[in-house]
């Protein structure tokens, strides 16, 4: 299959009562050859098979070139005849059983095909409706052993879907499969950010009146509020080391940022302008916030000492440049990037200040980088819906994924969970 320059459109169901469509498009400059044999055994568990759910995360990073094993069936390395795959430079095969409750075992191998050896392997034994989520570990082991970067088909997006008056507040596979409500209101929900290990999310609800200020643990869906004060109280986002928050308050006049604790308490301010400080996010040394403001006549990207002091200009290119989010490795960061009336995804480099447009331009918004930063995950539009797109870090592929029902918002990408 040729996958350079084409569309393939990735077509599976996510619970009975939706459907996901998967356009990804463009490639990676080098891709792998890499042949992936159905795994034994598969054709007997419910759901999808789980070497579809391995070979769509493969094609959506664009950097492997699937080769059809033309009927070849191998499942065990003494099964793999080198001489038969040419032009193949790894082989994923693996097998299925089932066992006594409702569990499976699962076992894959990677297969060195230039060097005619086994580059990894792995069994696991889980409940049967977690072969998704093996498929994605297996996925993230290929996608590590190949390229030298940790995969991220194992961690999870956040976002808020809006169907007429309804909001909820959802936590997704990185694929947008598995779709689970953490919260379901009447009122506006906004800005979810994930605590740095994954298992509370804050976000922005209105349901008091006006915009406050909640956390939220995925685990027992007990909340705490964070912040209540009289005016505007938003934009959320954790410190790397999850012992504090920084957000926009109103309190004192102009939306300026602040920082609390994760339990609510010692409330202390950091920005001291006349004008409109918002959407903080920290570097990962939690030394220094990235934010936007309209200090300097139009919205741009700054940033400022946690302990406070003199906010520093980053961007000067495009009419306003919004959300700032920086990379794991610290060296760049991400921003929707406005110019012309459309909006773009752009990202720039720290230390040199060049900024390269990632995407090709429409309604993006709210972008933020996967936690191995070779993805980055933001809000477009299709047909006048809101959904959810990614674009590589390079900018070479991009993806656009399609649910059938509401209007999606508000994306952020979760950190690494411990396997």
């Amino acid at each position: 299959m040729r996958f350079l320059g084409a569309v393939v459109l990735l077509c599976v169901a996510c619970s009975a009562r939706a459907e996901l469509t998967i356009e990804i498009t463009g490639a990676g400059e080098h891709q792998i050859p890499l042949s992936l044999v159905h795994f034994a055994g598969e054709e007997k568990m419910v759901g999808q098979p789980i070497s579809n759910v391995v070979t769509n995360d493969l094609l959506r990073t664009g950097l492997f070139k699937m080769i059809d094993p033309a009927g070849k069936s191998p499942h065990e390395p003494g099964d793999v005849r080198y001489d038969e795959w040419p032009g193949v430079d790894a082989l994923v095969i693996g097998n299925v059983r089932t066992l006594d409750g409702g569990r499976v075992e699962v076992r894959f191998r990677l297969m060195d095909m230039v060097r005619r050896t086994e580059l990894v392997g792995l069994a696991v034994t889980a409940k049967s409706e977690q072969l998704r989520a093996i498929g994605h570990r297996v996925a993230d082991l290929i996608f590590e052993k190949l390229t030298g970067s940790p995969g991220v088909f194992s961690t999870r997006i956040a976002y808020v879907n809006r169907e007429s008056k309804k909001y909820r507040l959802v936590v997704a596979d990185s694929d947008g499969y598995g779709e689970q409500t953490l919260l379901a209101l009447n009122e506006p929900i906004l800005s979810p950010s994930w605590s740095p290990d994954g298992s509370q999310i804050a976000y922005v609800s209105f349901e008091r009146g006006h915009a406050s200020v909640f956390a939220q643990s995925l685990a027992t869906r007990q909340r705490t509020l964070l912040a209540d004060f009289p005016g505007s109280n938003s934009a959320p986002t954790w410190s790397p080391d999850g012992k504090q928050l920084a957000m926009v308050l109103t309190r004192d006049g102009s939306s300026q940022l602040y920082l609390v604790r994760s339990d609510g308490s010692d409330l202390r301010r950091i920005t001291f302008s006349e004008t409109i400080d918002t959407e903080p996010s920290f570097l990962p040394d939690g030394k220094s916030l990235l934010f936007t403001s309209d200090r300097g006549g139009s919205a741009q990207v700054y940033r400022v000492p946690v302990e406070g002091g003199t906010a520093e200009r980053l961007t000067f290119e495009g009419a306003n440049n919004f959300s700032p989010r920086p990379s794991p490795d610290g060296k760049y960061f991400v921003y929707s990037h406005f110019v012309d009336g459309v909006f773009y995804i752009a990202v720039q480099d720290f230390e040199n200040k060049q900024m390269q447009v990632l995407t090709g331009g429409g309604w993006e918004k709210k972008p933020s980088f996967a936690p191995n930063g070779k993805l980055v995950l933001f809000a477009t539009e299709s047909q006048g819906r809101g959904i959810l797109a990614t674009v590589s870090s390079d900018g070479r592929v991009k993806q656009k994924m399609v649910a059938q029902r509401g209007d999606i918002r508000e994306p952020i990408w979760g950190p690494f969970l411990k396997q």
